[in-house]
């Protein structure tokens, strides 16, 4: 195998065979001890991973009455603060030392700011998320928005890894041409902007990013072959396999073990859903392809175990993630109630209506803790996934049942190799842009920028007070 040096593995070792490409996470065989003094530590000190989400529709805590119930902002700033029962965020009590919360941010790029945009915050919103910019009204092709942070930061740390960013997504995006209110579905329909003008697309089927992470098949009739004999792509990589464990000290055995049993179940499971979908019966999801699950929660748990393998064998460094498509009207009968999502974010004040509504936040923001548990218990050298990550979760819409943009929530999860400190509750002053924040973080994940957005200053993500620039 011509990537054995005889010494050691470098980082980026790929298992081929028959169009299959498989990297391997780190092992202890990648950082040969004593080399220049370097340990399995400082060998994987390596650039720290952002993965950016995207709720829609807001969260009913950011209304008066949501507010006055610590339905999201607890009320108790710093680290003492209490998850109440119906706070959207209670799911993520059992990681609060990675749970760094912003509230009282504003996110005014998405609100309209002339008369003919006005009702179309809806079709404004995502684009707005990560680039914190206000977007051009047309339906044609001279979009205007910003460059998102996703892919600031994929241009100074993900161009040595094969894919620099990927874009995921949970809902049907794939609209063409114009939205309502005179806006191009782009800005609907994506949170990723390599420039002003370049919305990326987002994939919505697990099979197809199995297959970009994987090369399931070099070309179209190889991966007829596969599927049409239900093989898995491990099969074609038995002998590279092999050899490669010759090399091996016992616990890197486990480790890539481990680490090939989890690729084969994901596409385990992903070929049960193709399966089922196949079957003749009638889908939830009709017009979905056939690799995309009807259940929102074995969506989301597919989509999050490719990023855990996207990351950790680091094909890519930087993940965007956007799991509604604002004024959508999906129910979801696993939350417990079957009122359409975007009808339940119209809740009319009326307080039992409020509370409808989050229990769909709760069952939404309830995803998380999966993802979590997976980034922690994955680990690299001596830290975890979680450990070496900066999440960002969040939604540029507040009160949805007003279209209002002001005291939007804001997540920050992981510790970002140790620039997040995590059990903080971090409450903003009136007005402070959300851009602050954001502009912060990139800061100290070491992009020079002085602006971001529409931002007024910085703002401190390591202490229990406000921001430090207005």
């Amino acid at each position: 195998m011509s990537f054995i040096t005889g010494k050691h593995l470098p980082r980026r070792t790929f298992l081929r065979g028959m169009g299959a490409t498989v990297a391997l996470p780190f092992l202890d065989a990648m950082a040969p001890a004593g080399r220049l003094g370097r340990t399995v530590a400082a060998a994987t000190a390596d650039v720290t991973r952002l993965v950016c989400i995207e709720e829609v529709h807001g969260l009913p805590g950011c209304n008066e009455w949501g507010a006055s119930r610590h339905l999201f902002a607890p009320a108790t700033v710093g680290s003492d603060f209490e998850l109440l029962p119906d706070n959207a965020l209670k799911s993520l009590e059992p990681f609060r030392d990675y749970l760094t919360i912003v509230s009282n941010t504003d996110v005014r790029m998405a609100e309209a700011f002339s008369p003919p945009e006005i009702g179309g915050d809806h079709f404004r919103s995502s684009a707005v998320f990560l680039t914190q910019s206000h977007p051009k009204q047309t339906q044609g092709s001279d979009l205007w928005v910003g460059t998102s942070l996703d892919q600031l930061y994929a241009r100074r740390y993900g161009q040595s890894t094969p894919m620099p960013s990927m874009q995921l997504c949970i809902e049907n995006l794939d609209q063409a041409g114009g939205c309502t209110y005179n806006y191009s579905c782009a800005y609907t329909d994506s949170v990723s902007w390599s420039s002003p003008s370049e919305p990326l697309p987002m994939i919505r089927d697990p099979r197809v990013a199995f297959e970009m992470l994987f090369g399931a098949g070099g070309t179209p009739e190889e991966r007829a072959e596969r599927r049409a004999t239900r093989r898995s792509i491990l099969d074609w990589i038995l002998n590279d396999v092999a050899e490669v464990r010759k090399e091996l000290g016992t616990v890197d055995r486990r480790r890539m073990d481990r680490y090939l049993d989890d690729v084969r179940e994901v596409e385990r499971r992903i070929q049960m859903v193709e399966g089922r979908n196949d079957g003749g019966e009638t889908r939830e999801l009709p017009d979905a392809p056939r690799g995309v699950p009807d259940s929102f929660t074995e969506h989301m748990q597919l989509m999050f175990d490719l990023q855990v393998l996207a990351l950790e064998t680091d094909m890519t460094r930087v993940i965007s993630f956007k799991t509604g498509r604002d004024a959508q009207n999906r129910v979801f009968p696993e939350s417990g109630t079957n009122r359409p999502f975007h009808p339940a974010s119209h809740h009319g004040n009326n307080e039992e209506r409020i509370m409808d509504f989050n229990t769909i936040c709760q069952y939404r923001v309830g995803q998380l803790p999966y993802f979590l548990e997976r980034m922690r218990d994955t680990m690299e050298g001596d830290a975890s996934l979680l450990d070496k990550t900066a999440i960002i979760w969040g939604s540029p819409m507040a009160d949805a049942n007003i279209h209002n943009h002001r005291r939007c929530p804001l997540v920050l999860l992981g510790k970002a190799n140790g620039h997040l400190t995590g059990n903080l509750h971090l409450q903003a002053v009136d007005g402070t842009p959300m851009a602050n924040a954001m502009l912060t973080l990139m800061q100290s994940l070491g992009l020079e920028m002085d602006q971001f957005g529409d931002s007024s200053g910085t703002f401190a993500l390591d202490a229990p007070v406000a921001a430090d620039a207005i």
